[in-house]
């Protein structure tokens, strides 16, 4: 059984992105693009570097690749569910989109840039659990530039049919911590990457740096994930409150026409089902709140709560109070 979690991000990274197992990358990236889209090789352009890793407080652990037609890639594993993300995965395909760009460099040399998100929750509505979005006619269909593609991979949606290599990396990422190399799934001990994927994760050494900053990692995602239940909890209990209260002040208004006691309850039937309404939406804002509160107690600076949550910086120094 692996020891470490492989969603976990910085694991993650640690498997994926250093030179050494720079064809589990290729053949990761080769799971989810199209045939026209391929690595043969690949350059990593921020490998785990465990000294930036123990200086960073809570970084966003992605990997920049680029591979030798040109082409670059951002992979990044989210673990917790955060509202936007949609559109922060827009936010850091871009940066990397115009990273490209330097002095004297023409819009012509931009290459195709592919944003890959691993999600270990439900994010949009779609019932597949590997969905591809481009920029399309929406009359027509046809593209408008081939330069931007952006996945999301959503685990949760995943049901463990084994049918391609896909499938594989995903049953890999999820059940990893139920494997060894010799109790695992036929399908996956086809694919020699795999098998090095389990051998790397059953191999990986922590310093002993690294193992605080794990653990502390760990804990703070179990944090975040309670206070957003928490949140949400919270959030629906309130509304249905209120709505039960706004049912009754309704339904004495209607018994007055209808009979006071006839009227009152069809007040907090409609109550109810109003605060079950409010309660998912408001849910929603406690659960933000939980959540800048947590990144910033956890060191995280302005701007980058701002890219995590979408929220403008006045929202944000009204919630932490600064």
């Amino acid at each position: 059984m692996c020891r470490l979690n492989p969603r976990i991000d910085f694991v993650f990274k640690k498997l994926f992105g250093t030179e050494e197992n720079k064809d589990l990358l290729i053949d990761f990236i080769n799971a989810f693009v199209s045939e026209e889209d391929k690595v043969r090789d690949i350059v990593i352009k921020n490998p785990y570097n465990e000294k930036e890793f123990l200086g960073d407080k809570l970084s966003i652990l992605d990997i920049k690749a680029q591979d030798i037609s040109g082409k670059w890639f951002n992979i990044e594993m989210q673990m917790i569910d955060q509202d936007y993300y949609a559109q922060r995965a827009l936010y850091y395909w871009s940066r990397l989109y115009v990273s490209q760009l330097s002095s004297g460099v023409n819009y012509d040399k931009l290459e195709k840039t592919i944003g890959i998100n691993i999600l270990n929750f439900n994010c949009l509505e779609e019932g597949e659990y590997h969905n591809i979005y481009k920029l399309l006619n929406v009359t027509s269909g046809s593209e408008l530039i081939r330069q931007i593609e952006i996945h999301f991979v959503e685990l949760e949606k995943y049901d463990e049919n084994i049918s391609n290599v896909m499938d594989r990396w995903v049953n890999f990422l999820k059940k990893a911590g139920e494997y060894t190399k010799d109790d695992m799934p036929t399908k996956l001990k086809e694919i020699p990457t795999i098998i090095k994927a389990i051998d790397a994760l059953d191999n990986m050494r922590l310093s002993e740096k690294e193992r605080e900053k794990f653990e502390a990692r760990l804990k703070w995602l179990r944090d975040e994930k309670a206070a957003i239940i928490s949140a949400e909890r919270r959030g629906l209990e309130r509304g249905i409150e209120r709505g039960i209260e706004q049912g009754i002040e309704q339904g004495i208004e209607q018994g007055i026409e209808q009979g006071i006691e006839q009227g009152i309850e069809q007040g907090i039937e409609q109550g109810i089902k109003q605060g079950v309404e409010q309660g998912i939406e408001k849910g929603g804002e406690y659960k933000t709140i939980e959540i800048i509160k947590n990144a910033h107690k956890n060191g995280l600076d302005i701007s980058m709560i701002k890219n995590l949550v979408g929220r403008s910086e006045e929202e944000i120094k009204k919630v932490i109070g600064t």
